[in-house]
């Protein structure tokens, strides 16, 4: 016992003395741990009597209760310490100017989106939108899409749970359906383009399940497909910021015009890029075609009288294409770095240099 009291002395001398965190953790495994003095002494009692067990084992316990009550002491103690001194010695000057916060970008999508309306704009198109959720007459019925067309399937478009009427809801799947709201709701002459968002159930490099389109329409009485190449090739010019442009339009089918076609334009695709305007390539970016006149009996328009023509196409496509990104995937990602790299300064916004011919 007089051994036991000599080594709790002289740990608790040696925790007391302790000057810094460390020092204490070498005390305490020199006592406590594994090889500790005090750990080597539990050892012994397998060789004791029962009454002397009783006694020796209850001394050692007491003897690692005070030698934990000390370590936890000291432990706080040079704790408090070493804060106190790092609060001593971290300053801050408050009359200092603030550090400037990070400078914000703007999205690819949302400077292209400012690039066509602005060029839309100036050819006195209007901006219309609706809702994202659709019934099956805007969304398919109404643009002479008939019940077997594939587009109605499960596997491509997103259908809500059916109602108590048992009709059900979409997510739309282009941004057509804003037309025939706005043929059924205003009278001829017609001039809109119709951005936003749309659906579809895909995903890879090109297409993602959200994506964005923007759409055009007009209606009048005199509009040909003349009318609908000339703004397709003002729009291509100035939007790739091109004097000339070679364009194709290859017949096509789209169930809601008549006749249709597809848009090429003439491009570079060498060495990795794509160059609109020169070059002995070819890239369709447009659909296009003369209004069907279904289409403008269902919006209860009279297609003797009045004629039109549409035009889409994918805004995140046509930002690919101008700013030269391969994936389609990021830009829905979030990803700081990558819209540091490719997104827009505020104050240094690119505007269409072109312009619009008169």
């Amino acid at each position: 016992m007089q051994d036991l009291n000599k080594l709790k002395s002289k740990i608790l001398a040696e925790i007391k003395g302790a000057k810094t965190l460390s020092t204490l953790e070498d005390i305490r495994l020199s006592a406590l741990g594994k090889k500790g003095r005090v750990t080597a002494l539990l050892k012994e009692l397998g060789h004791l009597s029962a009454e002397e067990k009783k006694t020796f084992g209850g001394a050692l316990n007491q003897l690692k209760g005070d030698i934990n009550s000390d370590l936890n002491a000291k432990r706080e103690e040079l704790e408090a310490r070493a804060l106190n001194t790092q609060l001593a010695e971290d300053k801050f000057d408050v009359t200092l100017p603030v550090e400037p916060e990070p400078e914000g970008r703007i999205h690819p999508l949302t400077q292209v989106l400012e690039e066509m309306m602005e060029i839309f704009a100036a050819m006195d198109f209007k901006i219309a939108e609706g809702p994202h959720i659709e019934d099956d007459f805007h969304n398919f019925t109404a643009l002479n899409i008939p019940p077997e067309h594939p587009a109605r399937q499960m596997h491509d478009t997103f259908y809500m749970k059916a109602d108590q009427g048992g009709e059900r809801k979409l997510l739309r799947t282009h941004t057509s359906p804003v037309q025939i709201r706005t043929m059924m709701s205003q009278k001829p002459p017609i001039r809109i383009i119709a951005p936003g968002r749309t659906f579809r159930s895909d995903s890879d490099a090109t297409h993602t399940p959200m994506f964005h389109q923007i759409e055009g329409l007009v209606i009048d009485e005199f509009t040909t497909m003349g009318h609908l190449k000339g703004t397709i090739e003002a729009f291509v010019k100035a939007f790739f910021e091109v004097d000339d442009v070679k364009m194709r339009f290859r017949p096509s089918y789209f169930p809601f015009t008549e006749p249709s076609a597809e848009v090429d334009v003439g491009c570079d695709l060498s060495k990795g890029q794509v160059r609109i305007g020169g070059g002995n390539d070819w890239l369709e970016i447009i659909g296009c075609g003369m209004l069907h006149p279904k289409v403008l009996e269902y919006c209860n328009l009279d297609p003797n009288k009045y004629q039109g023509f549409a035009f889409g196409c994918g805004l995140d496509r046509l930002a690919m294409l101008k700013y030269g990104m391969p994936d389609l995937r990021p830009f829905f990602e979030s990803d700081l770095r990558w819209l540091r790299h490719y997104g827009f300064r505020a104050l240094d916004i690119p505007t269409i240099a072109g312009g619009l011919s008169r």
